[in-house]
């Protein structure tokens, strides 16, 4: 009997999933950030996630019911100094609660007191870049997506409060790239990340295995030529029926191209210097592998334009596909919309164009910030590091939003990254941050800068489906994306 994900659960959950994965990277034909489904799915990636689409429907309706049921809660010390934090995914505003509390058991002398909002997508950062301009209403502590956050950060320190000294005593392990998308043009650290974000391979192995192939002949992928074999192998194995493929590429996200150019060391947005270069060789290569896959029936375009959308989720739960590359956070797309298909599913490292090149990248994001409107942002700063980026706050993290974490001294902790009463190391067949530890050398960055929106709304409504739908040349697409480009630099 064909399974279905309820829509009902996903109209309710779309925001989460659109957000929790942080802004999920590059996906999202919104914006650079905003995902349609993700965290997903935004523009840059990030994110792709992430999602302002979505969260613009959930949240559509009569605005004043809209007011009223903006979540709000307030944590901590009545008597302790006060703050208020906006979010845009209401579990990130509980991860600050559980947080307060356990700040307060351990500094009595200067508690806190957090009062969380959670807008939605589109309105918080409106709201957030309103009040910074104004300069008066903006909270102690905000996310910002990371499709959002040049916008935010451009106003440098007149807007927000430098996180590097309050940052200081965890930095020797946090991941250098998941930092530095959150730095200015100054820089400085502005935002405090949730997650890495670290792209890998999902590969269904229960029906690999009826098919005849084994974790053997996973493990043994290294590049992208050896994908294909394998890929091809699986396909002859089950006589190539019609609507089955090996994996689908997206026309509404940009993660397999951020892939790509982080395995060349290349970023289309030419960081904070410029100019943006989109028609890169790294970029070429993958969307002409990725015509060839569709043209030979080795891979289909996602439904929806992505996999983190219900669409997407519906595909691989009919075990249309079997195998795709996607952030880590996507593991709680899993456990929350595909949960009958625990057990079923192995993570691997991300095959190359070349052996030696790096094989992942970080993808989507939230990164956190404290406003120079803060009442105490010496305190804010030191809470917000210590929130986000402490063993303490890391475990959390990692528990209640199944992130993986930016400490990478936890990686190979056995007591953390082989707990076994953890949902993500329990519903997979190998425990997710041995993945993590080994490829913790050679995770990419792409920059999401004030360029990056009009990249990623070329790409996810014009460029991606003239390529993979109506079979342009990639070259020839490619420079006309390059043509839009140059017009708004």
């Amino acid at each position: 009997m064909k399974k279905k994900v309820l829509a009902t659960l996903l109209s309710t959950a779309m925001v989460a999933s659109a957000l929790v994965g942080c802004g999920g990277g590059q996906n999202a034909p919104a914006s650079d950030g905003a995902v349609a489904g993700d965290e997903a799915a935004a523009g840059d990636d990030a994110a792709a996630s992430d999602d302002a689409a979505a969260e613009d429907e959930a949240a559509a309706g009569d605005d004043a019911a809209a007011e009223e049921e903006i979540p709000t809660s307030t944590f901590g010390d009545p008597n302790g100094t006060h703050m208020e934090m906006w979010t845009f995914v209401e579990l990130h505003g509980q991860h600050y609660g559980n947080m307060v509390e356990m700040w307060n058991e351990q500094n009595p002398d200067r508690t806190i007191e957090i009062t969380c909002t959670t807008y939605p997508y589109a309105d918080m950062h409106t709201k957030l870049l309103t009040s910074l301009t104004a300069g008066t209403g903006a909270p102690d502590i905000c996310d910002v997506e990371i499709g959002q956050f040049p916008n935010v950060v451009e106003g440098l320190d007149t807007w927000l409060v430098p996180q590097d000294d309050a940052a200081a005593p965890y930095l020797d392990t946090m991941v250098p790239a998941r930092m530095d998308v959150y730095a200015g043009s100054d820089g400085h650290y502005y935002g405090i990340p949730y997650h890495v974000g670290a792209t890998v391979m999902y590969y269904n192995m229960a029906v690999l295995e009826e098919a005849g192939l084994t974790q053997a002949d996973v493990d043994a992928v290294v590049t992208w030529d050896d994908y294909v074999a394998l890929g091809e192998k699986y396909l002859d194995a089950i006589g190539r029926p019609e609507g089955k493929y090996w994996t689908s590429v997206d026309t509404a996200g940009c993660d397999w191209l951020s892939i790509a150019m982080a395995e060349y060391g290349d970023d289309w947005s030419g960081g904070f210097e410029g100019p943006a270069n989109v028609n890169l060789e790294s970029v070429n290569k993958m969307l002409t592998m990725q015509q060839e896959w569709v043209n030979n029936g080795l891979a289909q375009v996602s439904p929806d334009g992505h996999v983190d959308l219900e669409a997407g989720f519906q595909n691989i739960l009919d075990h249309n596909i079997v195998s795709f590359p996607k952030a880590m956070w996507y593991m709680s797309r899993f456990t929350n919309y595909m949960p009958e298909e625990k057990g079923n599913w192995y993570i691997a490292k991300c095959p190359v164009f070349e052996a030696g090149q790096p094989c992942s990248v970080g993808i989507g994001g939230t990164g956190t910030v404290v406003t120079q409107q803060a009442g105490d942002p010496d305190l804010a700063s030191e809470f917000l590091c210590w929130a986000k980026m402490s063993n303490e706050g890391e475990q959390l993290i990692w528990d209640n939003l199944g992130f993986d974490v930016c400490n990478t001294a936890l990686w190979n902790d056995d007591a953390f990254a082989h707990d076994d009463s953890n949902q993500y190391n329990a519903f997979f067949r190998n425990y997710p941050y041995d993945v993590l530890y080994s490829i913790k050398d050679d995770i990419g960055k792409i920059y999401s800068v004030k360029i990056s929106p009009t990249i990623n709304e070329q790409f996810c409504n014009i460029t991606l489906n003239d390529i993979l739908e109506n079979g342009v040349d990639v070259s020839e697409a490619l420079q006309t994306a390059q043509d839009v480009v140059d017009l708004e630099q």
